[in-house]
């Protein structure tokens, strides 16, 4: 089968035991890691190329949906982290955990609810999220990746400080309570695990601007795109519950430009919980990152597949998910 060649060839790459092809030779590449006539020496270059290209750049990966509730799912994603660290591709992983934060509040029987789309966070509510994040998921995470071969450390976006946020006033009028608009990113902090070595796994509780140490709870896609704008990452990638953003007829947009979705948005193709989605990653290449992927978290090794796939270009498989550019 394919994918174990191509798992093959990913392990000697990992290992030192395959040498890159040089950057001008993979650019040359068009063939798809996942084409039906792509050899061994297909799969071999595209990988090839995807890396070199990568190697020694950030990617920021926000972390949830089934890929977080489902054993296997989880274990594969922590091994593609690990694997594009022994790559030489610095990665950041930001993580949510709502299906977690609600088993919590209804053992704890802390009331929750929803208003515009959005958690109403009281004070109570964001400790409980805080002790879920910040404690079990966020150790569980960097854990299995250190297992998987990889380097993590688990943060809270309150530790030194790493989101600064003040109150969300939500357009509609509804008071959130403390949920935070992320106002700093002390990006310093986070380049430092990353030149040890270090994933920074970082949970989205952030704190107040400076003499105020409220916990807010922020959004994971929110945190994601705003650490990879500040970071100015290479890619970030929105692991989700769907396949991507879909026209009409439900059938995929493999690539996006930040005018094409304003133009979706605006006849009603994007509607719904899709338009923050895209909103995310627009800010995030506005920002200054080179691709905004908003890709498959059901898919297995969705993270490898979509960074490595489409060799040294690094604009994803076209197998799935959609890429947003400028």
């Amino acid at each position: 089968m394919k994918i174990v060649r191509v798992v093959a060839v990913f392990t000697a790459l990992a290992q030192g035991t395959l040498a890159f092809v040089t950057p001008r030779l993979a650019a040359g590449r068009t063939t798809s890691l996942f084409a039906e006539e792509s050899t061994f020496a297909d799969a071999a270059l595209t990988i090839a190329g995807a890396a070199s290209s990568l190697r020694g750049k950030t990617i920021v990966v926000k972390y949830g949906g089934n890929a977080m509730t489902s054993a296997e799912l989880k274990t594969m994603f922590c091994q593609d982290v690990a694997a594009l660290q022994n790559l030489g591709i610095r990665v950041i992983v930001v993580h949510g955990g709502g299906p977690q934060i609600n088993q919590m509040l209804e053992k704890v029987g802390v009331e929750s609810r929803f208003e515009g789309g959005m958690r109403v966070s009281s004070p109570e509510v964001v400790d409980v999220a805080e002790m879920v994040l910040c404690g079990a998921v966020n150790k569980e995470i960097s854990s299995k990746i250190c297992a998987a071969g990889g380097r993590a450390i688990g943060v809270s976006g309150r530790d030194d400080r790493i989101l600064q946020c003040v109150k969300e006033i939500n357009k509609d009028g509804y008071d959130l309570g403390n949920v935070g608009r992320v106002e700093v990113v002390n990006t310093a902090t986070l380049r430092q695990l990353l030149d040890c070595g270090i994933c920074p796994v970082v949970s989205p509780i952030g704190t107040g601007l400076p003499g105020d140490d409220t916990a807010y709870n922020v959004n994971a896609d929110v945190a994601a795109g705003r650490i990879a704008g500040e970071i100015k990452a290479a890619r970030v990638l929105f692991l989700t519950d769907i396949a991507g953003v879909l026209n009409k007829d439900k059938e995929l947009f493999p690539k996006l430009s930040i005018a094409e979705i304003q133009d979706l948005i605006a006849d009603e193709t994007i509607t719904g919980g899709m338009i923050p989605k895209v909103s995310f990653a627009t800010s995030a290449v506005e920002l200054g990152v080179q691709g905004a992927f908003i890709t498959d978290g059901r898919v297995p090794h969705a993270l490898l597949k979509e960074v490595l796939g489409g060799g040294a270009d690094g604009m994803g498989s076209g197998t799935g998910g959609t890429v947003v550019t400028l």
